[in-house]
């Protein structure tokens, strides 16, 4: 098969690549600046009512699902033909030709709802719970991505900035419930090394912080027709969520766990109960309670110990600008940017 031309990277992406590498590294640069899209004094947070959720069963497909495929159809570019393999491992994911999968997470569905039968003191009870990233308060996923690539933004959302992620995978290891799923194929890795460094482009969910910054909610927000997930201020929400867990008698998940986030769940049955009725699979994480943050020891030496393929980086960003002096990438002078 005929190997496709890959796809063209404006110099503006390279430029931040640049610098998202070299900063990993260790090395000085000047600061960039972090896009706060939506922001509001606190931040935002989501809450999550199990109580309300019915699944949407009589629905070919989940309302808040369907809206957030909707929203993100477009994101991912189409990967090249082959792919390449990386080396050492060799493990290609490339979930390009399944974009309709709704019943896991993939990188072409950030959000699904899992469903548990539970076993009460009552009898059994199903819940439905909508599951996408936490947006946690202190994201290891952030503090450990060698290139930078990932944001806790003031709006609450953590967002991964696709120009800069290399598909490393780092964010989704640290991550408890193992959130990003990554498509390969696709990213800046493809003009640097890619045979030796980096497999795709890591993809979750970024609380729709574009449409935030219109003034508009979330897609899954908006759908909900049982208004089971709600969006506000981050001290309301923790009140709000404080106050209807009260009111059923019920649990709170999100306030601690991974050192705290901003989705919080509130339910009528324990998450130590939901949790043992959840069969952990890749793209279907689990609900343990008290999950603690995962790092390498401390924040520092885990990012310098995790961030192995820098050291390859240089190299690839000097191919990388030859390739650009060559006029076969990005812009030449005078010329507008692509992205």
């Amino acid at each position: 098969m005929k190997k496709e031309l890959l796809p063209k990277i404006s110099r503006r992406s390279f430029l931040k690549t640049s610098a998202g590498i070299t900063a990993a590294s260790g090395l000085t640069v000047l600061p960039m600046a972090k896009k706060a899209h939506g922001a509001t004094s606190g931040g935002l947070a989501t809450l999550i009512d199990l109580s309300l959720c019915d699944g949407c069963v009589d629905w070919e497909m989940p309302a808040c699902v369907s809206s957030c495929k909707t929203i993100n159809k477009d994101v991912i570019p189409e990967p090249v033909n082959p792919i390449p393999q990386p080396w050492p491992r060799k493990t290609i994911e490339d979930w390009s030709k399944k974009k309709d999968v709704f019943n896991r997470l993939t990188p072409y569905n950030y959000l699904y709802v899992q469903k548990a039968d539970v076993e009460t003191e009552d009898g059994k009870r199903t819940v439905f719970i909508p599951r996408r990233c936490m947006h946690c308060d202190n994201p290891a996923c952030a503090t450990i991505c060698p290139f930078s690539a990932n944001h806790k933004m003031k709006n609450g959302a953590v967002v991964i900035d696709y120009d800069l992620c290399f598909g490393g995978a780092k964010c989704r290891t640290v991550c408890p419930w193992a959130i990003p799923q990554r498509q390969s194929g696709v990213g800046v890795y493809l003009q640097v090394l890619p045979d030796f460094m980096g497999n795709g482009v890591m993809y979750k969910c970024d609380l729709c912080h574009e449409r935030l910054a219109e003034g508009k909610l979330p897609g899954c927000v908006e759908a909900c027709p049982r208004k089971a997930l709600l969006i506000g201020p981050h001290r309301e929400i923790f009140a709000l969520a404080e106050e209807r867990a009260k009111q059923m008698n019920g649990y709170i998940y999100g306030k601690t766990e991974n050192g705290g986030t901003s989705t919080l769940y509130v339910s009528p049955v324990s998450f130590d109960l939901i949790n043992k009725a959840l069969i952990k699979k890749p793209g279907e994480p689990d609900m343990k309670p008290d999950v603690q943050r995962r790092m390498v020891k401390t924040d520092g030496p885990g990012r310098i110990v995790l961030a192995s393929p820098i050291l390859g980086a240089a190299a690839g960003l000097i191919g990388a600008f030859k390739w650009f002096s060559r006029g076969k990438g990005g812009t030449k002078g005078g010329e507008k940017d692509n992205d």
